[in-house]
């Protein structure tokens, strides 16, 4: 949702404001760097298990609700547990997505605990997506663990704008499939099911946006204001949605949730969103065997391995889940474009001149371990 151009009514009230208004207020984004480092021990928790909780909320969710929690059994023994306070009951209704978070929490967490020596011992405790304790993990110290560079997970972002429709190189295409044909799908720009994703795109967001309920709950996760954003440090900010600039300063200083159920700002996301769908390299599928549990973490877990790939070689990847959410559109998807297996991820892809530095904020660790 890039607003660089949010609202026609953002040049109106900056002059409406004032100096003296501007000189007191708002006036930068809220972004992961003015959080500061996260240096607290947790007791019981070591250093070692702080930094690797911490790595591991680093993943993507929907609307960044960060649904993770850790149970901290014993010292390098947790549950990964999923935390109802932050589903998504109006895109989400039966926590697919979720699910698929957690997966991605899961994959940081193995490769924050190889970065420092371990490997990770898993045993699924979760059989249903409503489930609390989802999987136990056992840190085990090991001198054969690889020893993962945890740069790409500091760095991973979600990029919406300026995306190139370059055409990409066959080898980072072999880069992103990467020996999993059957679970990642290429579908480059001069394929005909590219411009159907395009168009299927669009009409999901029209149908979302016009959806009472799921309008409502995405206005409950924007964090307006710089002080919304550094006292829940989760959900979407100005800095994660690329409003920056005269925009940016408007919408943290004037905006609040009744906008969000506005229909300039519903006319001006799907303005958006048709902006976004035409100029891109590629869509990504990726597919799972089926919906179980055990199916959708892993395939939450590919995607993350994709995600981390992906910014040493200039690809932005914004992933687009709205046809996944409407099911008028959802039920006939798959034999439009073709594919057997259940669609888990819709991602834009393609190539960016200039690759942006993380800006999406994390609750600290603290507020997502339970001792028990």
């Amino acid at each position: 949702m890039n607003r660089r151009k949010f609202l026609g009514v953002t040049g109106g009230s900056v002059f409406i404001a004032g100096a003296t208004f501007y000189a007191f207020s708002d006036k930068s984004n809220f972004i992961r760097a003015d959080l500061g480092a996260e240096s607290k021990v947790l007791p019981p928790l070591t250093t070692e298990e702080l930094q690797i909780a911490y790595l591991a909320s680093l993943a993507p969710s929907g609307h960044n609700t960060q649904p993770w929690m850790i149970k901290y059994i014993e010292p390098l023994h947790w549950v990964i547990c999923n935390d109802k306070r932050k589903w998504l009951p109006a895109v989400d209704p039966t926590q697919r997505e979720t699910i698929l978070s957690i997966g991605a929490f899961i994959q940081n967490l193995e490769y924050a605990a190889n970065s420092l020596g371990y490997v990770c011992q898993f045993g699924l405790i979760g059989a249903t997506n409503q489930q609390e304790d989802l999987m136990e993990v056992k840190l085990i110290r090991s001198g054969n663990a690889i020893r993962y560079n945890t740069k790409s997970i500091i760095q991973r972002r979600t990029v919406r704008s300026n995306i190139l429709s370059e055409e990409l190189k066959i080898e980072d295409i072999r880069l992103l499939v990467d020996k999993e044909p059957d679970q990642i799908h290429f579908i480059p720009r001069a394929d005909k099911a590219y411009h159907h994703l395009n168009e299927q795109t669009i009409e999901a967001n029209k149908l979302q946006s016009n959806r009472e309920q799921a309008q409502k709950e995405l206005a409950e996760w924007i964090r307006f204001s710089s002080k919304d954003a550094e006292t829940y440090r989760d959900g979407l900010t100005t800095g994660s949605m690329e409003i920056a600039g005269i925009s940016g300063w408007v919408v943290r200083n004037f905006y609040g949730k009744s906008n969000v159920m506005g229909k300039s700002f519903r006319d001006q996301n799907i303005d958006q969103v048709e902006k976004q769908v035409a100029s891109s390299a590629a869509w990504i599928l990726l597919t799972s065997k089926d919906a179980s549990v055990t199916s959708l973490i892993e395939t939450g877990r590919r995607m993350q391995r994709l995600l981390l790939k992906v910014r040493a070689k200039n690809i932005a990847i914004h992933p687009m889940t709205q046809i996944l959410e409407e099911p008028s559109i959802h039920q006939r998807f798959n034999a439009s474009i073709g594919i057997n297996d259940p669609v888990q991820f819709i991602l834009r892809a393609g190539y960016v001149k200039d690759y942006p530095e993380p800006v999406s904020l994390r609750r600290p660790v603290e507020s997502f371990i339970q001792t028990i």
